[in-house]
């Protein structure tokens, strides 16, 4: 009797320990809502800190948003002058990517030579190479006569 009366008291308090933590936590988590709700309280350094870094990331998150906002232009399809419009090419990189069309992936730019590596760095953002058929098998069939 001695022993389980000892054992279910110390489950009794490690569950009652276990409660408090759990509560704590709680506070801890609902603490920041309540410091923003009130504006009459002034927030600690570290809420700046937190502040700033949410700022920063939504600074990001705009620039991200700004980005994609950006035309991209076909490697397929486009003419010369929409060609120039990228950073790094000029009249001659045009003309070879005129030239090499149709291109599988903005990536054959590089493999097949047609610009520089650190030039497809500054510009792969910007282009796509968009596919003339839904077609797997007659895109293909486009690349392999070209060859």
């Amino acid at each position: 009797m001695k022993f389980s009366l000892s054992k279910t008291t110390l489950i009794v308090t490690a569950l009652l320990l276990m409660t408090g933590l759990s509560s704590a936590a709680d506070t801890k988590a609902s603490a920041p809502q309540a410091a923003a709700s009130t504006a009459s309280v002034p927030k600690p350094a570290a809420s700046k800190a937190k502040a700033s870094t949410k700022s920063a990331s939504s600074s990001k998150d705009a620039q991200r948003k700004a980005a994609a906002k950006v035309k991209q232009v076909d490697i397929n399809s486009a003419s010369k002058e929409e060609l120039k419009t990228l950073p790094g090419i000029k009249d001659a990189e045009a003309d070879k990517i005129i030239a090499g069309r149709p291109y599988g992936s903005k990536a054959w730019l590089v493999s097949n030579n047609i610009i520089d590596a650190g030039v497809y760095a500054g510009l792969k953002d910007r282009v796509i190479a968009k596919q003339p058929y839904k077609d797997g098998a007659k895109n293909a069939e486009i690349y392999t006569k070209k060859k």
